[in-house]
Parts: C-alpha cells; sequence; structure tokens
C-alpha cells in the first residue's frame, strides 16, 4: 500500500503551471523596459508564443539587431520569471 506522502509528492512533481500567452506577452514587455526603457517597449511588440518560442514584431533592422545581440539575456530574465525553460527561443518578423 503507497502512503500518502509519496502520492502527494509524486502528484507535486507532475504538476506543471500552464502559462498564456497574456502571461508571457506580459513579462517580456516588463523585461524589454528594464533593458531598452519606453521606447524600446514601444518598437518592440510580441506578436505570439508557440511551442517555447515567441515571435517578436519590430519596427526597424536597428532594433532588431539590438535585440538580437541581446536576446540570451531577455531569455535568461523571462525564465528567471516564469520557470526554467517556458522560453526557449526569440524569433524576429
Amino acid at each position: 500500500m503507497k502512503s500518502l506522502k509519496n502520492l502527494l509528492y509524486k502528484r507535486k512533481e507532475t504538476k506543471k503551471i500552464s502559462l498564456t500567452d497574456k502571461d508571457i506577452f506580459y513579462i517580456f514587455n516588463r523585461v524589454i523596459k528594464e533593458e531598452f526603457g519606453n521606447v524600446g517597449a514601444s518598437k518592440l511588440r510580441a506578436d505570439y508564443f508557440k511551442n517555447g518560442t515567441i515571435f517578436i514584431k519590430l519596427t526597424s533592422s536597428a532594433w532588431a539587431s539590438e535585440l538580437f545581440m541581446n536576446r540570451n539575456t531577455i531569455i535568461k530574465k523571462i525564465n528567471k520569471e516564469l520557470g526554467e525553460g517556458a522560453i526557449k527561443e526569440i524569433k524576429l518578423k
């Protein structure tokens, strides 16, 4: 017979947090404001999220270059807030 403690522990392990696009976009915008200020937040918009990849709409190639160079830092900051592995990649549009 299994103990209640073991059953609860296994249930706790398998529990995953369901994140919506709104949650991810909110954290993305907050990180962008922190990194690039209000100007950066107005120029970079999260378009959609699928399978760990967040797709970003940009207004210029200069912002695309800036985001591309800082993408690993941004991914780390987002994953720090949402949980490791929530965001795997940033793609630019």
